[in-house]
């Protein structure tokens, strides 16, 4: 896997997900907040390297994490709606690549996904955004299992 860098925009849920899952494995991460380090559970923690946008609205942090990752990986539950939405059509508007991982699929299903994504895109900065936690309560703790799964050396491409 050739993935040097994590972005994401730091909200709970998905993004905060793969901000901790970034700092825990020790690669490198990054991205775009809102100014004032706003999130939906109060100010972004010091830890998190994200660069505030000069709007308190989530919508210029979006386009800033999806124009400055090579490609964007949505992590998700049932259907994309909000930012995420917004996010698949920035990534589609950019040519960027996207996948998509509906928590629901098979985790078979998901792990040939990736592996195949992997394969076909070089990725070296990846872009990880989905829904917050209040509006799907567990994604948090869903898409940091998914993460786990996706960068096992078990499941690693050839």
């Amino acid at each position: 896997m050739n993935i040097l860098r994590i972005l994401s925009g730091g909200q709970t849920g998905v993004d905060r997900a793969a901000l901790d899952f970034a700092i825990a494995r020790q690669i490198p991460h990054g991205g775009w907040c809102p100014a004032g380090r706003r999130a939906a559970d109060g100010l972004l923690d010091a830890r998190y390297q994200l660069v505030e946008t000069e709007s308190s609205g989530y919508r210029q942090r979006t386009k800033h994490n999806v124009r400055d990752a090579d490609a964007t990986l949505i992590i998700y539950r049932g259907g994309l709606e909000g930012g995420s939405l917004l996010t698949r059509d920035l990534a589609a508007g950019h040519g960027k690549p996207l996948l998509l991982c509906d928590v629901h699929a098979p985790t078979e299903e998901l792990l040939a996904a990736w592996q195949d994504w992997l394969v076909s895109h070089p990725i070296a900065i990846l872009n990880i955004a989905g829904p917050s936690e209040a509006r799907n309560p567990g994604i948090y703790l869903q898409a940091s299992t998914l993460l786990g799964l996706f960068w096992s050396t078990e499941h690693e491409p050839i």
